[in-house]
């Protein structure tokens, strides 16, 4: 059972992938920074990223048998149904445990169930949306709840909001940039030298097609066929742990120097720290702290994204100046140099290029969009006490 104490109650639902539960991971710790006192729980899936990252963080939470909506196998949706029924079980379990004063939505199909549960008992609503086209659970929920957050403002245009919800653009949640990082002791960290870097990404689990044109370009850099990179320029890759392994093997057998390949980056501020430049998938949290630390970006969309989310996403970026664009269909090792070279050679637009996404990036998103749902509160739990039991008695479980 809670305790009686009156302090804030929420609860965050979102996951499926790591795009939609980082989001609600950064705006808890914004709410424990402005609320040390207040009971944050997750709700999530128990076949998402959030059934591994949740119970390692420490944070209290409960996961559900909740499924997504399979759009290109739609003979597999059978189990949506009885899926439903013991997902509402849980949720009216959940709700009377917890009784939530706010439920706020991060996207995916662990959020939309519970943020529509949260309308029907009348608790107050929110939704973060991460990218420029709004995915199906905002699109859906967008005229229902009392406020909706977004990061890209053209993504408004898709949405239409109820008559009483708030609307706002204030970004995406992210732990902000650490500009106190000393770059040297970054470069040392990572086995580089005192250049500029090329920072390549492709997500948690590499990018196939980006590793697969970058090793065909170093080749036809040593081959003489395209030409090096600016003296003292490096390369920072983040391979991806499956791609690993054949990207160490390649530069070894083409003898590439100035090129640092990891299949992780576990210390990724420390890369965006020393980033002049980054090659990338172009996924909305991503997007979010590049912008942050003002990094100019050749992205690669993912072509395969619900919605076409990426490509929406990093078009959005190159109509503001942050970023080109190079969709995956027309990737090969040469457009992929070319690119990166003319970027690197060219110091005026690549620091146009800065500024725009600095201009883009929110590094305080989190603290302004908690600032914001403080809001929809009660009166009577809007001030905080000294730090207590932030469990609130909450038991976690699966």
């Amino acid at each position: 059972m809670l305790n009686a104490k009156a302090r804030p109650r929420i609860l965050l639902a979102g996951g499926g992938t790591g795009g939609h539960l980082y989001p609600a991971l950064a705006l808890a710790e914004a709410v424990r920074r402005r609320c040390p006192d207040a009971v944050i729980v997750f709700v999530g899936a128990r076949r998402g990223i959030e059934a591994r990252v949740l119970p390692a963080s420490g944070w209290p939470h409960r996961l559900l048998p909740f499924e997504p909506l399979r759009r290109s196998r739609v003979w597999e949706n059978w189990c949506l149904l009885p899926a439903a029924v013991r997902v509402w079980r849980g949720l009216r379990a959940l709700f009377a445990e917890l009784r939530p004063h706010l439920v706020v939505g991060t996207g995916g199909y662990a959020s939309g169930p519970a943020v529509a549960y949260g309308r029907l008992r009348g608790i107050p609503t929110a939704i973060q949306e991460q990218n420029s086209y709004p995915g199906l659970t905002t699109r859906l929920l967008a005229r229902w709840v009392d406020q909706v957050h977004l990061a890209f403002p053209e993504a408004h245009a898709h949405l239409r909001p109820g008559r009483r919800t708030e609307v706002h653009v204030l970004g995406n949640p992210i732990r902000p940039p650490d500009f106190a990082l000393d770059p040297e002791d970054a470069r040392r960290a990572f086995g580089l030298g005192p250049g500029p870097v090329v920072l390549v990404i492709g997500g948690s689990q590499g990018a196939r097609a980006i590793n697969v044109a970058l090793i065909d370009a170093l080749a036809q850099v040593r081959a003489g066929r395209l030409p090096p990179l600016p003296a003292g320029w490096q390369i920072l890759w983040a391979t991806g742990p499956a791609h690993f392994d054949a990207v160490q093997a390649a530069l070894r057998e083409h003898g590439i120097a100035a090129v640092r390949a990891l299949p992780y980056i576990d210390a990724m501020p420390h890369a965006l720290r020393i980033a002049a430049l980054a090659v990338s998938r172009a996924g909305a949290m991503a997007l979010a702290e590049l912008c942050a630390w003002g990094i100019p970006m050749i992205l690669i969309p993912y072509p395969y994204a619900a919605g076409q989310h990426q490509d929406h996403n990093a078009r959005a970026l190159e109509t503001a100046g942050a970023a080109c664009v190079l969709p995956e269909s027309e990737l090969d090792g040469a457009r992929l140099w070319t690119a990166i070279v003319d970027l690197a050679n060219d110091d005026v637009r690549r620091h146009a290029m800065a500024e725009a996404a600095r201009a883009r990036g929110r590094p305080d998103a989190a603290d302004r969009i908690v600032e914001t749902l403080w809001r929809l509160l009660p009166a009577d739990v809007r001030s905080c006490t000294a730090p207590g039991d932030t469990h609130g008695g909450f038991a976690a479980s699966a």
